[in-house]
This record gives structure tokens, sequence and C-alpha cells, in this order.
């Protein structure tokens, strides 16, 4: 087995630049993961800590989550390396893995809340036993939730997790209410001109989403658009690049991208591209929900059952749901927003998502926090995909 001659590990001692640092596990199972862990990486930044990574491997991997992963820059540990070493302290986004890793360990959700919003037969919400118990104990030290509802339902489902848990809102929806303020610029960054209409369909994975069950939507906003005033862009799930890949997404999509399809790529730009949005059509995913939250106009395709109470019922019980039997434009005209119940469903701490996790995370590792305060920084330009499949 080759191992990573990095800053852990046999020999570590003999290569190291800086010694006497706490080390820092990053846990990136898949990239929607990796979208989260985005947000965390900048707490971690501290001349007392040494950040690496790893990528579980124990019951396959997601293509292009390595690829994701190592263009952030850090060190990342063979899956069989990491689970060998001790760490200071192990972030994760996702259960998946974690009771296999040495250290305190601290779980945040990947997406709106640790509930989820979809109701399975074959899987319970995020916060059953089954998902943080193992071998009779709590894996981790800190389970990061939302909301005060969702500790509610932890002293029900699994009450001795309680001590370990931290509603410490969401860091997501955090960057997207700090990113409001730059909206024309993401505009212009997507090509939206001025007194454009920019209407994004916001597609969750599996075969019940807008993609999986509805793709002729694409095709019909581009169509039933008469005039140059209207642009259209698509926020598919990380999960369908990567069971698909990139360049199939991009194949099932071409003709719609030869007329003007904004495709946004699944790593980052989302955000940006919700923000600089009138309009989204989407359906039960997390997308739509935070979509929602910073007020835009949201338009719902039919979509199946969903947990009672969660964000996803809220909005379903306010937002327009389109008949896919009539035109579309008039439907996404007559779509509302004003649907603040929505970010108050999905975080108790809004704006305070960024603090609390650093001083948990700083906890757990047993130093005292950094003097400076807390940012939260707005995200990122977008940068759509062209339409060639050969580009980028």
């Amino acid at each position: 087995m080759e191992w990573t001659k990095g800053p852990v590990g046999p020999g570590a001692a003999g290569r190291v630049t800086r010694a006497g640092l706490l080390n820092v596990l990053v846990v990136v199972p898949h990239v929607v993961a990796g979208t989260r862990l985005v947000d965390v990486l900048p707490l971690l930044v501290d001349r007392r800590i040494q950040v690496v990574f790893t990528i579980p491997d124990w019951d396959g991997t997601w293509h292009g989550t390595e690829e994701f992963v190592r263009r952030w820059g850090g060190v990342v540990l063979p899956w069989r390396q990491a689970v060998a070493e001790r760490f200071d302290l192990v972030v994760a986004a996702s259960h998946r893995g974690v009771d296999r890793v040495r250290g305190p360990v601290l779980v945040l959700p990947h997406g709106v809340g640790a509930m989820k919003s979809r109701t399975r037969p074959w899987r319970s919400h995020g916060l059953a036993r089954e998902a943080l118990v193992r071998d009779g104990r709590v894996v981790a030290a800190a389970i990061v939730l939302s909301h005060e509802a969702e500790l509610a339902v932890l002293r029900g489902s699994c009450p001795e997790a309680v001590p370990a848990a931290v509603v410490g809102g969401d860091v997501c929806l955090d960057r997207l209410v700090a990113s409001l303020p730059h909206r024309e610029r993401y505009r212009r960054a997507l090509g939206v001109g001025a007194g454009q209409t920019l209407t994004t369909v916001s597609s969750t994975w599996t075969e019940q989403s807008v993609f999986g069950a509805h793709p002729e939507v694409y095709r019909r906003l581009l169509d039933e658009r008469t005039d140059d005033r209207h642009r259209v862009a698509a926020v598919l799930h990380p999960n369908t690049w990567a069971v698909h890949g990139p360049w199939q997404v991009r194949a099932w999509l071409a003709d719609c991208l030869r007329d003007g399809l904004l495709l946004v790529p699944p790593e980052e730009g989302w955000r940006a591209t919700l923000v600089a949005s009138d309009v989204v059509l989407g359906d039960h995913g997390s997308t739509t929900q935070y979509a929602a939250a910073i007020g835009r106009r949201i338009a719902l395709v039919p979509f199946p059952d969903v947990r009672e109470g969660s964000p996803a019922d809220e909005l379903a019980r306010r937002a327009t749901v389109v008949d896919l039997t009539r035109p579309l434009p008039p439907q996404l005209d007559a779509a509302t927003g004003g649907h603040e119940v929505i970010a108050k469903s999905i975080t108790s701490r809004p704006g305070a998502a960024a603090a609390v996790l650093r001083l948990t995370i700083f906890r757990l590792l047993g130093i005292s926090e950094p003097e400076q305060e807390v940012e939260i920084d707005p995200v990122p330009l977008p940068r759509p995909l062209g339409e060639s499949l050969g580009s980028g």
C-alpha cells in the first residue's frame, strides 16, 4: 500500500518543517459534503493547526471527489493511512466512515438540516440512533444541528447523543445572505444583462428530481420564451454529475447549451446563481429551499412526499406548483416569493453559524480561539460551463 509522506504518520518527525502542531483531518466522502466543508475550512486557518484530507473508500468512491479535494491544494491521505493515525480533531459533513477514524469527531449536515426532507422507507432520518451510534457509543464529539427543533428530535431518537449536540445554524445559508449585496456582480458574471430575467432550474438527484423526471423543462423554458429578455440556468445536484459523469450531463443538455442555457458546475457557483436569479423552478432538494430562504420567487414541479414539517414541506404548502401540461412562462411569472418562514425553518442561529462552529472546533482542540472576529465571506463569482463537450 502506498502511503503519503505528509505531516503525519511514520517518519513524519523527520520531514516536517513545522513541528508540534495540532493535526486536523477533514473527511470528504463526496462532493456534496465537500461543498459544505469549503465553508468550514477558513475556520481552521491557524498557525497552531495542520490540516490534512482523506476520502473514504471502504465501500467505493464517488466520481470526481478526489479531483475536487485535490484542487484545494491540501495533503490528501489514503483512507487506510488516515484510519491508522490519531488526530486532534476530525471534521466531517457526513457520518459516512467517521466511526473508523481516531480522534474527536465534529459532524455537520451537508444539506438543509440534519433531518433531511425526503421520507424513505429504507433510510431513517439523520438523527436516528443507528446513524449516530456504533458499538454502543456515540461516535461524534460534536453533532452540529441547524435548528432547535432538531434538538427536540434528537432527545427522542437518541438521548445519549444530546450532550454532543451543538445548535450551530447553517453556514451555507449565512454565506448566501452575505452574498445578497453582490447580486449585480453575479448577474454580470453569468452574462445576464440589465433588464433580463434569470430563471434557474434547481434539481436534486434520483429519478424523482427535475432532471430525472422532467428533463424536458430545460428545452421548454428556452423555447417558450420568444424574446431575448430571458435567460435560463441549470443547477444540478453534485451526485448527478458524480453518477453519470460531466461529459454525459453536458451531452444530455447539448442542444440547450447551444441555445444559451447556463450550466453551473457542481463544485461552486450554484449559490451565486441563486442570488442572481429572479425565479427558481425547483423540486424538493436543498437548493430550492435555500432559494426560497433568500427571497427568490419559487415555482415547484410536482414531487414525492417529504417529511412533514421539513423546510421542503413548508415550501410545498406555500409555493406555486406548476402544471406541466400548460405553458410554463405564465406560471413562472405568477410565482411568488416572501417565504421568510423557510429561512426560519432552516436555521435558528441566523448569521451565527461560523462563530458557533469556530468556538466548537477550538473547544474540541483544547486551545483558545483566534482573536480576530469571524468573517462571513460572500460566495465567489459563478463560472458557467461552456457548450463544447471538450471544453471546461
